[in-house]
């Protein structure tokens, strides 16, 4: 039986042709029919050359995701063999993102390890008829306890998908403690944010607590506390963490409790917390971390998280002491480096402090970058000295 096909508009200035591995609806010649729908398509340019094999879905802003350039099936062999492959690409570990979506041929299927178990994301149509499938595939490979689908992500709903959680015995997987770095980390597998923590992070961790050792330290969105408590055990001098979720909060003194740190943490809102005039009185900090969610989820909300970000910026700037330590971050792939480069500058401007780049942060090597899909990079950050 033939593949589908389709044509890319006429003049359509379609990012597919250099590379990219989306193509958008308004980028296509002709709708596909309905029943193209999760299924396997091929895609043309006006000429008819193929430009690769793909996942369809016609509810989609994105209506076609690239596998390969060539002509493939989405069946049990390319799936095993693409999940062989990103695996074998990871340093071997028991904490590590296993398989990241058009980065590893699996549009739409996020895969992180957390010891003996698997937690599964999968966000398009296509991949989510075939999901029992992955599933088995990641058993047979790894030999997990369980794996669980964190089908939870308000991005499914772009696809037509509905929002659950369920693993693959179908029973629950209680919360419980694992070790990570050298710290015990309460995870809720089911539960908690993301696939359960943030181990794209876990790089970063390290790297800024070893500007902490007698300083004090305050982690701004601190979440499950995982800064926080990296700086306490570093020899910090205080620790505050900030998250405005109390489950996040909760989590975050559990943790210390844990791993008998001093750290504190509060349920509040950064952004009241920095501009509250009475603070200014207050002694400053020595080292700040700046770790928030992503401010623009989408392109047109980037004008107004670029406001955002500066505004968080210059004010934990203005809350350094001389020669104080920022870390900052932004997780939107809508927000490029020179943007946020941009933003920092004109926070010290506003603040008349003079910042230095100490390092450049990013995304670690198991959330691999296309050079090709500017999508694929989220992560970035610098650790600044601010005088």
């Amino acid at each position: 039986m033939p593949v589908p096909s389709f044509k890319l508009r006429a003049n359509a200035n379609s990012r597919v042709l250099a590379g990219h591995p989306w193509v958008f609806a308004n980028e296509v010649e002709a709708p596909l029919p309905p029943e193209c729908d999760g299924e396997v398509v091929e895609c043309r340019d006006r000429m008819g050359r193929l430009l690769g094999t793909g996942i369809c879905n016609g509810r989609s802003q994105i209506v076609w995701r690239r596998l390969s350039r060539d002509r493939v099936s989405l069946d049990e062999a390319f799936i095993a063999a693409a999940a062989e492959r990103a695996i074998a690409r990871r340093q071997p570990g028991a904490f590590r993102r296993l398989i990241w979506s058009e980065s590893d041929d699996l549009p739409g299927v996020v895969a992180d390890q957390y010891g003996d178990v698997v937690v599964v994301q999968i966000q398009t149509l296509a991949m989510e008829r075939r999901s029992v499938l992955i599933g088995d595939i990641l058993h047979r490979l790894l030999g997990p306890a369980e794996v669980i689908f964190r089908n939870d992500a308000p991005i499914r709903r772009l696809e037509g998908l509905p929002l659950e959680t369920h693993t693959r015995a179908g029973g629950p997987w209680e919360p419980r403690w694992a070790a990570i770095d050298g710290f015990d980390v309460w995870l809720d597998l089911m539960g908690g944010q993301k696939t359960g923590f943030y181990l794209d992070q876990r790089l970063q961790h390290a790297a800024v607590a070893k500007y902490c050792a007698g300083k004090s330290v305050l982690d701004a969105f601190c979440n499950q506390g995982s800064f926080a408590i990296h700086a306490a055990k570093a020899g910090a001098s205080r620790v505050l963490g900030l998250d405005s979720a109390p489950e996040a909060v909760d989590a975050a003194r559990r943790n210390a409790t844990r791993n008998g740190v001093s750290a504190l943490f509060e349920v509040a809102n950064v952004f009241d917390w920095l501009n509250d005039a009475a603070r200014k009185a207050e002694p400053a900090w020595g080292v700040v971390i700046l770790d928030p969610p992503p401010f623009a989820k989408s392109k047109s909300a980037l004008e107004g998280a670029l406001r955002g970000y500066k505004d968080i910026n210059l004010r934990a700037m203005q809350r350094l002491a001389p020669g104080g330590i920022l870390a900052t971050y932004t997780c939107s792939h809508h927000m490029h480096d020179a943007e946020l480069r941009s933003v920092l500058a004109d926070a010290a401007a506003d603040a008349r402090r003079r910042a230095r780049i100490l390092e450049f942060c990013h995304q670690p090597p198991d959330h691999p970058v296309l050079v090709s899909m500017p999508e694929s990079e989220y992560l970035r950050g610098y650790i600044l000295q601010v005088e």
